[in-house]
């Protein structure tokens, strides 16, 4: 037996309840053992502990004293010559990638909700036996774990080389359709739960292995990189999906991800008329629904984080401390950079057009223009706060953050663009070059620097000031006019031209207040109830019932001020409200095609 050895079984699927047994062949004295409290890749403390129950130690028969020293610590007073064996509970019902769920129909976890840490032995070889339960003939198991000694189903043992490594390859587990192909010589598997017969996995393997080509090849064989690059940092990789009813999410890990989407949004079979199930003869880019390409968007990142912040990673991530916060101001380049990637490499891999990409960006572009807080805080701040801001939204959460995936993907958009438009390079050598740099490890702010230094022949101190560090605005639309997009300036939708974000249904529900904006000035709040409007004064005045947001432009007709009706705190309330205009929305689309050309084919 290895050093630390844990063994799983599903006790209870209708309790939902995993039973853990921890065994450590030669403990310390006083032996600390710890549950993280977070999760890399997902920046908000979680209390995993929260679901650990009947915890209890026992060692040569005898039962051994755990003394609790904090939220998620605790201490066993045992013997150093025989080993130490650990049991408890762990409670799993949440569907997210980031936690744990076991019901009849599957089981997933990370190993950051179940798998207790032994300090002083983290770095040791860990073991991990999963238990086949009875009675669930069809269940398989499936985890990027280094396997030792499994059966077809994939259950046995499995081996990590450390505890960082145990935790960073989840399990799945149920009656799950699975699929492979390798890409860049590298195999890789797909497993699906919960896909309806309509499900085309075929298509979705061929999409996903051209995606997986064009990352390998932008990391590895890029154009004019001349240097030998560090090897691909994955010998195989496991995408693991959950197919809900509402859903969507993922969460990066060495040599996996976990994902999570809605049905319908999954690629289906032929007959379909909103998707196309296989690439049609011609050269022509194929049709794709809006859902399924956001999910094609979504399998890009996170598969371009096995790079980038998985082996590039910020330097305050080097090593992890899974007790309390980690922080750094670089989420803005670790998961803007991403974003700004992710949506391109679709358009390289053939798998969107130029017009469908520019959408894609477009919306990114407005995201960050429609936010307030823009102003606010920089992208560094935003990445430093992401821990009690951007994980912890709430209705003024808009007015006082950015977010670091959205503002940091246009500061990846910019500096790109203006490598390309000053003839040094693209962002692209960069990126391959800061992994030649770091080795593909640790890297801070210094090095990205240093790199564009090398690669421009001049230091891009100011605009990293400006765009990471500042709230100033991007040089967004003459950067891209430059490079063959057209930037039209449309009317705003009327939510954002009021500045409101609503909930329509059983009436008008008020979810935020732009700072600034029309409703911001009549007196709006979040948590009101929008009921009405009074449109003239006087005999001439009308009264009129809202039951949906386009209304007001129904009944207000060419008013320019009228009275709104709120109910708050159960009080009615009149707001004069000021009909806005002139807010607009960013559309781009082609214009010239050889910029643009220069721009989107970039090997």
């Amino acid at each position: 037996m290895t050093a630390v050895h844990y063994q799983v079984r599903l006790a209870d699927l209708h309790a939902h309840l995993y039973q853990v047994t921890l065994t450590i062949a030669q403990p310390q004295a006083l032996q600390t053992l710890s549950l993280p409290v977070w999760i890399p890749g997902s920046y908000l403390v979680r209390e995993f502990s929260k679901h650990l129950q009947r915890l209890h130690a026992r060692q040569g028969g005898q039962t051994v004293q755990l003394a609790q020293l904090d939220k998620c610590h605790w201490q066993a007073h045992c013997a150093t010559d025989q080993p130490l064996e650990l049991s408890y509970e762990v409670y799993a019902l949440d569907h997210s990638v980031r936690t744990a769920w076991l019901d009849t129909q599957r089981g997933f976890f990370n190993g950051s909700s179940l798998f207790m840490q032994v300090h002083g032995q983290q770095d040791a070889p860990h073991e991990l036996d999963l238990i086949a339960a009875p009675g669930l003939p069809g269940w398989q198991a499936a985890t990027s774990m280094t396997p030792v000694k499994i059966g077809r189903n994939g259950f046995g043992r499995y081996r990590a080389a450390n505890y960082d490594e145990l935790v960073d390859c989840p399990v799945e587990m149920g009656d799950f359709w699975s699929g492979s192909f390798v890409a860049g010589g590298i195999p890789h598997r797909f497993v699906v739960a919960g896909a309806p017969p309509s499900f085309d996995g075929a298509r979705l393997l061929a999409d996903t292995k051209a995606i997986c080509e064009t990352a390998i090849g932008f990391w590895h064989n890029g154009h004019g990189n001349s240097q030998a690059t560090q090897p691909a940092p994955h010998a195989s990789y496991l995408f693991m999906l959950n197919a809900v009813d509402d859903g969507y999410g993922g969460l990066e890990h060495r040599n996996a991800t976990a994902l999570i989407c809605t049905r319908k949004d999954l690629p289906r079979k032929s007959g379909n008329p909103a998707q196309t199930d296989a690439a049609p003869a011609s050269k022509t880019v194929p049709a794709l629904s809006e859902g399924y390409t956001t999910l094609l968007g979504l399998i890009s990142h996170e598969y371009f984080h096995t790079w980038n912040v998985k082996q590039l990673r910020p330097a305050e991530f080097a090593a992890y401390d899974y007790s309390h916060e980690n922080y750094t101001e670089l989420l803005w380049f670790f998961e803007g950079f991403t974003s700004y990637y992710d949506d391109l490499l679709l358009r390289r891999a053939g798998l969107i057009d130029d017009p469908t990409y520019l959408k894609l960006l477009g919306k990114t572009v407005n995201q960050v223009l429609q936010t307030p807080g823009r102003e606010v805080q920089s992208v560094a701040q935003a990445s430093f706060d992401a821990w009690v801001k951007y994980y912890r939204q709430d209705e003024n959460t808009p007015n006082a953050t950015v977010s670091y995936y959205s503002k940091g993907a246009l500061v990846a958009l910019c500096l790109d663009l203006t490598l390309r438009q000053d003839g040094t390079g693209t962002l692209d050598d960069v990126m391959r070059g800061l992994w030649l740099r770091c080795a593909g490890g640790p890297m801070t702010q210094a090095d990205l620097a240093a790199v564009l230094q090398a690669m421009a022949g001049r230091s891009f101190a100011k605009e990293l000031a400006r765009w990471v560090h500042g709230t100033g605005e991007l040089p967004l639309q003459p950067l891209l006019e430059q490079y063959g997009v057209q930037v039209l300036k449309e009317p705003a939708a009327l939510a954002q031209a009021l500045g409101l974000r609503v909930t329509e249904g059983a009436g008008i529900q008020i979810k935020t207040v732009l700072r600034g904006g029309a409703a911001e000035q009549a007196g709006f709040a979040a948590g009101d109830e929008w009921l009405g409007l009074t449109v003239g004064a006087g005999k001439a005045a009308s009264r009129w019932r809202l039951t949906k947001l386009d209304d007001l432009l129904l009944y207000a007709g060419t008013a320019t001020k009228v009275q709104a009706w709120v109910a708050r705190d159960k009080r009615l309330l009149e707001l004069p409200l000021a009909m806005p205009r002139g807010m607009t929305t960013w559309r781009l689309l082609p214009g010239d095609k050889a910029p643009l050309g220069r721009w989107l084919n970039s090997p």
